[in-house]
């Protein structure tokens, strides 16, 4: 096993893949793994080559053929020592998330606590793997049944704005419905799932069932492409996930492929003001505006305007900026150079297309990080649908405020927008909330919610250019992407040569 220290800033390691319960150094050249706050580096991460991914899925492939055949409530116990833990040592996992991610502590705990319940959840597969059966279903004395089987090899491609909570969408309802799994971390942010791979190491599962690779596009190329693996599970930008998912899925895979997103946010006269400004500022400048379910458009309808423009500039100037491992901050740096300057184009964009700036729109100042990657948190008003700044996502601390006359222009401005990840309203009308709610043609809706993230047992919707494919991931969802339906119809004669239902 491999000791890893992702807070030491001095120390640059070379991280290792884990392929049928052995730490193994890749044959690849290494890429710099970068501290967001400070601009450091951490560690180095391998760019596996093609023959270290044939090497874990032929290991997983091996793994499958017994694996499979292991009763579910023993591989849901397997589950029930990873909770375990999990919990044990969640404190290092998420300062390791804060330090190659950027994120504050507290939304590094809140993912690790994700992370876990998605394990609590896949334990309970020998409910959730249960087909269904009809006696005399096919006529007298003929049964039919519909038996749910695991597929074989799965690929598991994780994003880095959620390095350690999203693979567990997928590898842990994967490994307890029988299958075997080859996890692809994003090469920005690979040592917490390292360290997770060092947890399970300590399982004693059995050689190949779960496998680590790093890399980044050649290798998921590589894993896409690779004959005996069964489907992909992915989480990234729209251009990637249809890359991913074109890819997968002309070769006959089973893909589950998550892209980007432009959540709106509506708030209506009646809401609940208060509220509404926390759950907004947390939705997009929480996690520096990196996440997926981030509200990055928010619409005031009618007289919301100018009460919701005058308490969101007074909250933001309530933002602490700095190194996420301080308890005092509450937004940390982007994950990157390269993504800073990227926002920060957005920004200059919204300034030259008219929008008015109201807070922030610059690099962001933290005295003793002067080598880290922040941006101020920024806000614009006066934004209107034909500018990037309403429909681009930019994945960052920018808010865009377009407001809007009635609910439908409201509506209209989330109909307009390509993707369909999430959408949310505030209001105090449940009529109002329902309209808004069987309107939208969006994979997760809050009401009264700024992140409408959905718990474990529940699938994480996506729709439109936020999702390709057809099952989610979490919950039966995932069951279902990892297995698949054997239809059994049986009769049984007796001794005499009568059909069912003759004398014995």
């Amino acid at each position: 096993m491999q000791t890893l220290d992702p807070s030491s800033a001095t120390k640059t390691q070379i991280l290792s893949n884990y392929i049928n319960n052995e730490w193994v150094r890749s044959g690849g050249d290494t890429l710099p793994v970068m501290n967001p706050a400070t601009g450091g580096t951490i560690a180095e991460v391998p760019l596996s080559t093609p023959a270290d991914v044939d090497s874990a899925v032929q290991a997983a492939h091996r793994a499958f053929r017994t694996w499979r055949h292991v009763p579910p409530v023993e591989r849901a116990r397997y589950m029930y020592g990873l909770r375990d833990l999990l919990l044990k040592h969640r404190d290092e996992l998420a300062r390791a998330v804060t330090t190659e991610h950027g994120k504050t502590l507290a939304d590094a705990h809140g993912s690790v606590q994700r992370a876990i319940e998605n394990v609590e959840v896949a334990a309970g597969t020998p409910s959730l793997m249960m087909g269904y059966g009809l006696e005399n279903g096919a006529g007298q004395g003929i049964d039919e049944a519909a038996i749910k089987r695991p597929l074989g090899v799965f690929g598991v491609v994780a994003p880095f704005n959620f390095p350690l909570m999203v693979p567990f969408w997928f590898m842990p309802y994967a490994v307890a419905s029988g299958n075997t799994v080859v996890v692809k971390p994003s090469e920005l942010v690979p040592t917490s799932l390292t360290l997770v791979f060092e947890l399970i190491a300590e399982l004693g599962l059995p050689p190949g069932v779960v496998n680590l690779v790093h890399g980044a596009r050649d290798t998921v190329n590589a894993l896409i492409d690779h004959p005996l693996v069964r489907g992909i599970s992915f989480v990234g930008s729209t251009g990637v996930a249809k890359h991913v998912y074109s890819r997968a899925a002309a070769a006959g895979k089973r893909v589950q492929a998550s892209g980007g997103a432009k959540n709106i946010v509506v708030v209506m006269p009646d809401a609940a003001m208060d509220k509404a400004v926390p759950n907004i500022i947390n939705s997009a400048f929480g996690s520096s505006g990196q996440r997926c379910l981030a509200g990055s458009v928010v619409v005031p309808v009618g007289e919301a305007h100018a009460p919701l423009r005058a308490a969101l500039v007074e909250a933001m100037s309530r933002i602490s900026v700095g190194n996420g491992l301080d308890p005092s901050v509450t937004m940390g740096p982007v994950v990157s150079e390269s993504a800073r300057e990227r926002i920060l184009q957005a920004i200059a964009r919204g300034k030259a297309e008219g929008a008015e700036l109201l807070a922030g729109g610059g690099p962001a100042s933290v005295p003793g990080h002067e080598s880290g990657y922040f941006v101020e948190p920024t806000l614009f008003d006066g934004v209107t649908p034909d500018m990037d700044l309403a429909h681009t996502e930019i994945f960052g601390p920018v808010l865009a405020m377009m407001p809007a006359a009635n609910l439908d222009e409201a509506v209209g401005y989330v109909d307009r927008s390509p993707y369909g990840n999430a959408a949310s309203i505030f209001t105090e009308q449940g009529g109002v909330a329902r309209e808004f709610q069987t309107r939208l043609d969006v994979g997760n809706v809050g009401i009264n919610i700024g992140v409408a993230a959905p718990m474990a047992y529940f699938p994480f919707g996506g729709a439109r250019e936020s999702f390709f494919g057809t099952l989610h991931g979490q919950g039966r969802d995932a069951i279902d992407f990892f297995t698949d339906r054997q239809v059994v119809i049986a009769r049984w004669f007796n001794t005499s040569g009568e059909g069912a239902g003759g004398h014995w």
